[in-house]
């Protein structure tokens, strides 16, 4: 049962997911807020509320370790599993902005969530509130480095969704809350109830089942786009990913409910491989072919993520 419990949770967090985002939309272009803004913060925050509300959830029903497993585990998969994937099927192209701003703004964020982590063994309240001005600051320079373009990749954006009519955006909200929500309720007590027969932490079912659950969506999305030949994936978008979900999520959930470090691997093991495969994108970026994140690359990036999988449940 709990293996069912798993799997219809994620359903539930990929089905409200999607009307959450549709709403946010909708209800975006309803206040008039630019095309560009609703890309890179409506979207960007709709497209985290899966994770945001299962680590709540697991936050506050006392298990802190999925809330960090949660984020630490699909931050490295938007990066091994996803990346990895869709730089095997397609090889990608990577702009400037990479390496001159969502890189380090994305390796500041993940430095600074290993300092908060170490310095207490916890995220407090305060760390939280820090997290989440963060994501303020990153997001107002984002918008005014993207002003200056004529061409901003925005995705989850569909024009039509203007004309969507107030009762159906309510509707939408409605459905996506109550999802998102039983989702969480299902994927959180699922988890615990899979570790606890199989003998092993919670820990190690959220940075590898549940992070891949989430990522689901994502890779599917991306690899449809790679096999159609279509850019529908930048390097730059899952580094917002990765600074949303530690920035929003983790902050979010701290401000409400201060997360605890439950298992030491947490700071021994997976936030060095947080880091690492954050660190290791620039010389795969800018070696030997710049600029360009190619097949073999992608392999790299896969295999790390397989070794990555089988390291967490050598606990």
């Amino acid at each position: 049962m709990s293996v069912i419990f798993i799997l219809l949770g994620l359903t539930f967090l990929v089905v409200g997911g999607e009307f959450l985002v549709r709403a946010a939309v909708a209800l975006s272009f309803r206040f008039s807020i630019s095309r560009m803004v609703i890309g890179l913060t409506v979207v960007s925050f709709a497209t985290s509320a899966p994770e945001l509300i299962v680590s709540l959830q697991a936050a506050i029903s006392g298990f802190s370790d999925i809330s960090l497993g949660n984020v630490i585990g699909s931050n490295v998969a938007n990066i091994g599993l996803v990346l990895g994937i869709t730089a095997i099927i397609s090889s990608l192209s990577v702009d400037r902005d990479f390496y001159r701003f969502n890189w380090p703004a994305m390796m500041l964020f993940s430095i600074v969530l290993y300092y908060f982590l170490l310095s207490g063994d916890l995220l407090s309240r305060i760390e939280g509130g820090l997290l989440l001005a963060g994501i303020v600051i990153y997001l107002i320079l984002l918008i005014r480095r993207s002003r200056g373009k004529s061409e901003i990749a925005v995705e989850g954006i569909d024009d039509s969704l203007k004309n969507t009519s107030g009762f159906k955006t309510i509707v939408w909200l409605l459905i996506g809350g109550v999802a998102l929500w039983g989702g969480s309720e299902l994927l959180v007590n699922g988890a615990v109830d899979l570790a606890t027969a199989l003998g092993i932490s919670e820990r190690v079912i959220s940075v590898t089942m549940i992070a891949i659950g989430t990522s689901v969506p994502e890779l599917a999305a991306s690899v449809i786009a790679a096999l159609k030949k279509e850019k529908a994936i930048s390097l730059g978008n899952l580094i917002g990913s990765n600074i949303f979900n530690i920035g929003s999520v983790l902050g979010i959930t701290s401000l409400i409910q201060p997360i605890y470090i439950q298992s030491d691997k947490i700071l021994t093991n997976d936030i060095f491989w947080l880091l690492g495969i954050a660190f290791v994108l620039i010389p795969l970026v800018f070696l030997p072919k710049k600029l360009v994140v190619s097949r073999y690359k992608g392999a790299i990036l896969f295999i790390g993520y397989v070794i990555f999988i089988g390291f967490a449940f050598l606990e």
